[in-house]
């Protein structure tokens, strides 16, 4: 059977197996189109352009909601990051600390995108900072390019939300001062969806608001044991209901490329560890899995999302993982 595969991050090292052929799904000849998550998650929710594919998590919790039963979850977890942890302000606005954001005028690519969704989660679960404490959200993507604009989203009541107009983007808004930081900025990423290119990451007039956000995402880490997903896999329900078998095919397949990306890091890790770079109470953090997939090892990071989603008004009701992904994984 032929499968048409989109994952977005063709480079990431645990899905690379399967790109460049080393990890075959049995019986499934996938057929690998690599693009920027961006653009593959607003052609899947507009037109369905592949059979599987990675997907934002907010979205897949938002469409299964509204009704959009086309696609069914795999859980292959591509991505994982501390986001909050990267939240951009301009010098000047006096943010240096969570709390400051309060009142200000904040950029973010889409609204409802996991980043998103993650960043304000963390900021009303830790500093009590509600999305209606900002003074105004400003959104990048119109809703002709947004992924919730397939599902008809509407800023949820309360929250203030701007379109960025097209003739400029969210880099620029932020360089000229018209808005004061950006709880997500994507820039470069060269697809049909994100506009900004500026890179802010290194620019002189701008901070993270957390001095030290590897420190943060360790604290926080350590006080809740999540390491946020942000990305997920689903296939079309069709074939899923056609054919059974080819939902724990694929996932045995990622599971296979994560653990060669994994013995693969463990390899490279070593050789530093021998040479007496890498300290041994680091070693010993190194050698352990960071990536897993499946419902048991990620239950409540998963939870923790739709719990999210629900209280911020993205989704009407608390999504329940077996309304997202397959019967035959819950068990994985």
């Amino acid at each position: 059977m032929n499968i048409q595969l989109s994952v977005g991050m063709a480079n990431n090292p645990r899905t690379r197996a399967i790109f460049d052929g080393r990890v075959k799904a049995d019986g499934i000849d996938l057929i690998c189109t690599p693009l920027h998550a961006s653009e593959l998650f607003w052609r899947q929710l507009h037109f369905g352009d592949f059979d599987v594919s990675e997907m934002s998590m907010s979205s897949l919790m938002m469409a299964v909601a509204s009704g959009d039963k086309r696609w069914v979850g795999i859980p292959v977890f591509t991505t994982r990051k501390m986001f909050h942890t990267g939240m951009l302000a301009r010098n000047d606005r006096g943010i240096n600390k969570p709390e400051d954001l309060k009142g200000k005028k904040i950029g973010v690519p889409e609204y409802q995108q996991t980043a998103a969704l993650w960043s304000r989660g963390i900021l009303q679960q830790e500093w009590g900072i509600k999305a209606q404490d900002i003074g105004e959200w400003w959104m990048e993507r119109n809703p002709e390019h947004s992924h919730g604009g397939k599902m008809g989203f509407k800023a949820p009541p309360g929250v203030k939300l701007q379109y960025i107009p097209t003739t400029t983007n969210m880099g620029e808004m932020l360089l000229e001062g018209k808005i004061d930081g950006a709880l997500h900025y994507l820039a470069g990423t060269n697809n049909l969806v994100d506009r900004s290119t500026i890179d802010l990451d290194n620019h002189p007039d701008f901070h993270t608001i957390f001095p030290d956000p590897h420190a943060e995402g360790v604290r926080y880490y350590n006080k809740t044991g999540i390491y946020p997903i942000n990305h997920g896999m689903v296939i079309k329900r069709e074939i899923a209901d056609k054919h059974p078998w080819a939902v724990l095919n694929i996932l045995k397949a990622f599971d296979q490329a994560n653990e060669i990306a994994e013995k693969e890091r463990r390899e490279a890790n070593a050789y530093h560890v021998e040479s007496g770079l890498v300290p041994p109470d680091v070693a010993k953090k190194l050698r352990m899995p960071l990536v897993k997939h499946g419902i048991k090892a990620n239950r409540k990071v998963l939870e923790t999302a739709a719990q999210f989603s629900f209280e911020q008004g993205l989704t009407p009701r608390l999504m329940k993982l077996e309304e997202l992904f397959a019967p035959s994984v819950m068990e994985q």
